[in-house]
């Protein structure tokens, strides 16, 4: 305990513990909707396509890389949602579709105009998000606080329309609610989230934090906003533990933060078991 509050007096310790708990809660807020629409891969393919921006802006030596990052991220969202919805093409092939050749395309670039001596470290790095988020500057900080208060704003604004879409689309557009802008809002958000907690988990883990959250307060409860609510309190929770533990045995901050999950999941689907047994 002595050695993680003297580790609190360090500025990136508290940054990390700020982000990680904003990303946290954006993206379980997100995961619940997701998983009930059958779109939880979202995550992992966009994940991709920010990685595969991510290797383009590198090429281009961009200090501040969320410039491409973030609408390249926004624009494969909503090519996802438009594909998706096309009976040729459904959601899982267009979301394979895009996301590995991202990732291959991303990979190529960085072999090929590398200007770093160590490309398997740098692709770790950014796939596995081993320190990144421990050398997040002040401006990064704010980013991150700005886009997740525009979250969970829109969240709540419109929870009832998402509420409504998620559930029965068909029934929603029935009774008036324009339910293509709020899948195409839903996009919008997922898309930024992932561009926020690719620093937090990596490229590869990201889905992990849309999932778990979610599958982990539906096994306690059933209604839709005590799940919405629980799954909010244990990704933060699994968040903070996550980081804590990283920064005090010097493991992986996404892996660890991903284990925390899976623990949490795990507790959570024994006591769903035993109160249905109840």
């Amino acid at each position: 305990m002595d050695k993680l509050l003297n580790y609190l007096n360090y500025p990136f310790v508290r940054y990390a513990l700020i982000v990680g708990v904003l990303i946290a809660l954006c993206s379980s807020l997100l995961g619940v909707t997701l998983v009930l629409k059958r779109f939880s891969f979202i995550g992992d393919g966009l994940s991709h396509v920010a990685f595969g921006a991510m290797a383009v802006a590198g090429v281009l030596n961009l200090t501040n890389r969320m410039i491409i990052i973030l609408p390249v991220t926004v624009l494969a969202a909503i090519m996802l949602l438009r594909t998706g919805t096309n009976t040729k093409i459904k959601g899982d092939a267009a979301i394979a579709m895009i996301s590995v050749s991202a990732l291959a395309f991303g990979y190529l670039l960085m072999n090929v105009f590398s200007s770093s001596s160590n490309v398997s470290g740098d692709v770790c790095t950014t796939l596995f998000g081993s320190t990144s988020i421990l050398t997040l500057s002040k401006s990064d900080v704010w980013l991150c606080i700005i886009l997740s208060l525009i979250t969970v704003t829109l969240f709540i604004l419109f929870y009832n329309r998402i509420f409504a879409v998620t559930f029965d689309e068909n029934f929603s557009k029935a009774a008036g609610v324009k339910a293509d802008h709020y899948n195409l809002l839903i996009a919008v958000i997922t898309a930024v989230i992932i561009v926020l907690a690719m620093n937090l988990v990596g490229s590869l883990l990201i889905s992990a934090l849309v999932i778990f959250p979610a599958l982990s307060a539906m096994r306690l409860y059933g209604s839709f906003r005590s799940v919405t609510i629980c799954s909010a309190v244990l990704s933060v929770c699994s968040a903070l533990a996550g980081i804590l533990i990283s920064i005090g045995a010097g493991t992986p901050v996404g892996s660890t933060i991903v284990a925390a999950d899976a623990f949490v999941f795990l507790i959570c689907w024994l006591i769903g078991s035993f109160k249905r047994k109840a």
